[in-house]
């Protein structure tokens, strides 16, 4: 008999994807517009399907399966050597736009490029000319090899692009999706907006319900973590969308077109708020983070009005003719005008009528040397201007760190796991070494920050990296590292075993391995003294070359006395004192006196 929950995960998703169809095919009978969805479709794309669109997932999706072995661990992918961490690293450079860190991350960002992507390639269109079957055709404008070859080659050179300029170690294809996004939005602002806020929920939702018709949830502890804003490459967000808006916007002004200013103005403001491009942050000491969100919404306001600037043309000044000459008549304010007297009563007298409005500012500019307004091109260029500007402070702070050359692949640590050209190793309290190329002149003391954790290093590559953070290793207690390349993995596995005086800081061991080889042991914590007295005497938890350790000193004499921890079951004698382990729990004893000294590390 087939147990229900099973039978309801089966039928679920079928009678969802049944019910979608349905209701489109419902619709669009009911919906009869004076031109079809086909029609408007085929008018700019080769039979109307987004031919480069599909290539481009299609890519993103190979290098997911196949170059970070996707096939073989769906959950767990390569990702170290995949990232962009600097100039001298070309196949990090080359991937890091189209890698993913796992499978959330990759479906959060097709489910974006499958929404922009198709409309920012409707808007460049597989017909530059339209479907004009007499116009000449080169390769340049030859529709399948606009919708084959021209736009997956140049979403490739923008994810390059985005890697070159990326502000750290950044891996993952949201960068491209901005640009698409930002492409879109300045050609067809309501549709892309509507796509983004809505359709792409959409997507997402339904694709974890045909995927899980029926989810039990638990609640569980979690590991510390940084906030979710922390881990966005917010900067190489910033910069693809910036790309974005300049090509957008290029190729609205070699087409001759514009789009509607408020629609544009208002999409974009939508945009940059839920997107997240005001989330602004920067790193403090000891796992802080600092938001600067009041800067971050002033600056996404801004840039809202300066880019609907740039890609709209609008014969309508920036500042109203009224008030710009008010301005101008305080400036140059001439006290008792006879000029400014009788221009006042002619506004008055006709204040009801716009005929002569135009007479009387041009008569009102001769007297007081105002002159005419500018065009709004030249508010256009200046604003466009802006958006370059703006666009090269982006790309140019990420110079100087991916200029990153690591000098020596070793850290303070007391022993490390080599793996072909990767150096795997677990410190605390080292300099992180991705901030070196920036602490140069009065940056030098400005910009330390220090990690703690499994770090994975390879001179090779260029590569430094926390892979896993030693606050998360204390809460789980185990994890494993996956390095390798192209046609290769290794696992590393990192474990941390400790105990806990009573009162006091956990002393603890990091043990590192591979697959088929002994455990090495890594790191070893100081030792700590548990807040205890028995019979005059204090007790020291410690770690000496793997062994925990139980040192009893005389708060009289000073002598101290150190044995091992006993196992499970059995006693130890040292000092004076009988210590006794339970099964998490480690008891000492003296003269009938019995107190617990300290208590095994428990993990999640």
């Amino acid at each position: 008999m087939v147990p229900t929950g099973a039978l309801l995960g089966t039928l679920l998703p079928i009678l969802t994807v049944v019910a979608l169809l349905v209701s489109v095919a419902t619709v669009r009978r009911l919906h009869r517009p004076e031109r079809g969805w086909r029609e408007t479709a085929r008018s700019r794309l080769v039979m109307g399907v987004p031919w480069g669109s599909l290539v481009v997932i299609g890519v993103v999706i190979g290098v997911y399966f196949v170059v970070q072995d996707g096939l073989t661990a769906f959950d767990d992918p390569v990702t170290i050597p995949y990232r962009a961490y600097s100039y001298f690293y070309p196949l990090g450079m080359l991937t890091a736009s189209l890698s993913h860190a796992g499978p959330g991350h990759l479906i959060g960002n097709l489910s974006g490029a499958i929404i922009v992507a198709p409309i920012a390639e409707y808007a460049w269109g597989h017909y530059p000319n339209g479907r004009d079957e007499s116009a000449p055709t080169t390769w340049r404008t030859h529709p399948w090899v606009r919708a084959l070859v021209l736009f997956p080659l140049a979403v490739v050179t923008i994810s390059i692009v985005t890697s070159l300029f990326a502000l750290g170690p950044v891996i993952g294809f949201s960068g491209v999706v901005f640009a698409f996004a930002a492409f879109a939005l300045v050609h067809y602002p309501i549709t892309t907006i509507v796509g983004v806020l809505g359709v792409q929920s959409v997507v997402v939702i339904l694709y974890r319900a045909l995927q899980t018709p029926i989810g039990v949830y638990v609640a569980e502890p979690s590991p510390p973590s940084a906030p979710s804003w922390a881990g966005i490459a917010i900067q190489g967000h910033a910069l693809g969308f910036l790309l974005g808006l300049v090509l957008g916007i290029a190729l609205l002004r070699r087409r001759g077109h514009a789009p509607d200013p408020l629609r544009l103005w208002v999409a974009i403001l939508l945009y940059g708020f839920a997107q997240g491009l005001w989330q602004i942050y920067w790193f403090g000491s000891e796992n802080t983070f600092y938001l600067y969100q009041g800067p971050g919404v002033l600056i996404v306001v801004a840039l809202a009005l300066v880019i609907t600037l740039a890609a709209t043309d609008v014969d309508e000044p920036i500042v109203p003719r009224r008030l710009e000459h008010r301005l101008a008549r305080v400036r140059r304010r001439r006290p008792n005008s006879s000029v400014e007297r009788a221009l006042e009563i002619a506004r008055a007298t006709g204040e009801r009528t716009t005929a002569a409005t135009p007479r009387l500012e041009r008569i009102d500019e001769l007297a007081t040397g105002t002159r005419p307004r500018e065009s709004s091109g030249t508010s256009r260029r200046a604003a466009s201007v802006v958006v370059l500007v703006v666009l090269a402070v982006v790309a140019g702070m990420a110079i100087p760190l991916n200029v990153f050359v690591l000098d020596d692949a070793t850290t303070s640590s007391d022993a490390a796991v080599e793996v072909g050209d990767y150096t795997i190793q677990y410190a605390e309290g080292v300099e992180n070494e991705l901030t070196a190329p920036v602490r140069v002149g009065p940056l030098e003391n400005a910009i330390s920050i220090e990690s703690s954790g499994v770090i994975v290093a390879s001179e090779q590559r260029q590569l430094w990296l926390e892979s896993v953070s030693s606050q998360r290793l204390a809460f789980t207690g185990a994890e494993s590292v996956v390095v390798g390349g192209p046609g290769w993995r290794e696992t590393v596995h990192v474990e941390r075993t400790g105990w806990e005086p009573v009162g006091n800081d956990t002393v603890y061991q990091v043990d590192l391995w591979t697959d088929g080889d002994d455990r090495q042991l890594a790191y070893e914590s100081n030792g700590s003294r548990a807040d205890v007295r028995i019979d005059n005497r204090a007790v020291t938890i410690a770690s000496e070359d793997g062994t925990f350790v139980l040192e009893v000193e005389s708060l009289e004499t000073g002598v101290a006395e150190t044995t091992t921890i006993p196992d499970m079951g059995a006693s130890a004698t040292a000092g004076g004192l009988t210590f006794e382990r339970g099964e998490e729990t480690i008891h000492a004893s003296s003269n009938g006196t019995r107190v617990a000294v300290a208590s095994a590390e428990t993990y999640d």
